[in-house]
C-alpha cells in the first residue's frame, strides 16, 4: 500500500521546507512519504543543517529542489511554510489533495549577532517541530 504523501513547499528550500521535511522523515516516515521543494532552489541552507543536527536529525544529504509538477499532483498533501510559496504555489491538477498554509518566519533573513541568527533558527525549528508533531497526533 502506499504511504499518503506530504509535499512541503518554501520559496527556495532551503530552511523551513528543509526542516520539515527532516521532521517528517525522522518521526513520520512509517506513515508518510514526504518531499520537500521550492519556487527556486537556493540550497540547502548550512544553519538548518547545524540545528537539526543539534537536536539529531541529519538533513546534510538533502538537496534544495524545484518543484515538480508531477510530484505535486500526486500528493495527498501540499503544505506551503511561507507567504510567497503559499500565493505563487503552481495549479495543482489533484482535486483531492489536502492543501495547508502554516507559515513561519524565514529564519536566513534573520540579522544580528551570529548567536541571535541562530536562536531564531532554533526557535523556527522548534516551531515546525511543534506543528508536525500535532499534525502526527491529530492528523490536522
Amino acid at each position: 500500500m502506499n504511504k499518503p504523501l506530504i509535499y512541503f513547499l518554501c520559496t527556495g528550500n532551503s530552511c523551513r521546507s528543509q526542516m520539515a521535511d527532516g521532521f517528517f522523515r525522522a518521526l513520520g516516515s512509517d506513515r508518510y512519504e514526504v518531499k520537500s521543494a521550492g519556487l527556486e532552489a537556493h540550497g540547502l541552507n548550512p544553519r538548518a543543517v547545524i540545528v537539526m543536527k543539534e537536536i539529531g536529525v541529519d538533513i546534510s544529504s538533502h538537496s534544495s529542489d524545484v518543484i515538480d509538477q508531477e510530484t505535486l499532483n500526486r500528493a495527498d498533501y501540499v503544505i506551503t511554510l511561507c507567504g510567497h510559496a503559499d500565493e505563487h504555489c503552481p495549479v495543482i491538477s489533484n482535486n483531492n489533495v489536502v492543501k495547508w498554509h502554516w507559515g513561519f518566519d524565514d529564519p536566513a533573513k534573520a540579522t544580528g549577532t551570529e548567536d541571535e541568527i541562530m536562536t531564531h533558527f532554533r526557535s523556527v525549528r522548534d516551531d515546525i517541530k511543534k506543528r508536525i508533531e500535532q499534525f502526527l497526533h491529530e492528523g490536522k
